[in-house]
């Protein structure tokens, strides 16, 4: 039977590289499958790893309709053997409905990918829909590891170095990013509540208050 998994995990585990490994497995059997995404940090229509692969995508943007989309698709002749959703965490409730509509009405699979969380440890709107409707939820093995060694489970945004826990709940960013940008960082439970990044880290363990030194 087809159905909707559910793939989830912090950011930096793996997501987008599993979602390039299924497509090629599927592809490699003969399957033709449509890809999506979302806010892709490659770019417009494009779902990438940060291993460094990279492959063409249909942007879904605010608004689109993932079920018409394939209706469409397939009315006017074409082929889907399966759909690929990556960065689902920022679709809107009825978008998952229509990728459960596809499972349900079409009998195609649709795999989901996505951060289950934001920075402030509340569920995305995307997220809480597909662990609602979702045949399957798969947390993801590859783990995620805080600077401190411990196994990362909360997304922190972090502006300056600086973890910030208000703003909006989506701006697009990275791991990797320079020092005055804003950036996300995966932390364990302790130091998400913390408030502690690498960088606040770094600079408490130099702080002379933390060791002091001795005058002569």
């Amino acid at each position: 039977m087809p159905e909707l998994v559910f793939f989830s995990g912090t950011m930096d585990c793996g997501k987008s590289t599993l979602a390039l490994q299924i497509e090629h497995n599927r592809s490699a059997r003969g399957l033709l499958g449509m890809i999506f995404t979302r806010d892709d940090r490659a770019g417009e229509g494009k779902l990438s790893s940060r291993l460094g692969l990279v492959t063409d995508a249909v942007e879904a943007a605010e608004g689109f309709d993932f079920y018409a989309y394939i209706v469409d698709r397939l009315s006017q002749g074409g082929r889907c053997d399966y759909v690929i959703a990556d960065e689902a965490q920022f679709l809107a409730p009825e978008q998952v409905d229509q990728l459960a509509r596809i499972v349900d009405d079409l009998d195609l699979d649709v795999f989901a990918f996505g951060i289950t969380t934001d920075f402030r440890t509340r569920l995305f709107p995307g997220s809480r829909r597909l662990v609602e409707l979702a045949d399957r939820v798969e947390v993801l093995q590859v783990e995620a590891l805080c600077w401190c060694g411990a196994r990362a489970t909360h997304n922190a945004r972090s502006v300056g170095g600086v973890m910030v826990v208000e703003g909006a709940q989506v701006v697009v960013g990275d791991v990797h990013h320079s020092q005055d940008e804003v950036g996300y960082e995966v932390l364990c439970r302790r130091h998400h509540r913390r408030r502690m990044t690498a960088a606040t880290a770094r600079a408490a363990t130099l702080s002379p208050d933390v060791l002091p030194v001795a005058s002569d």
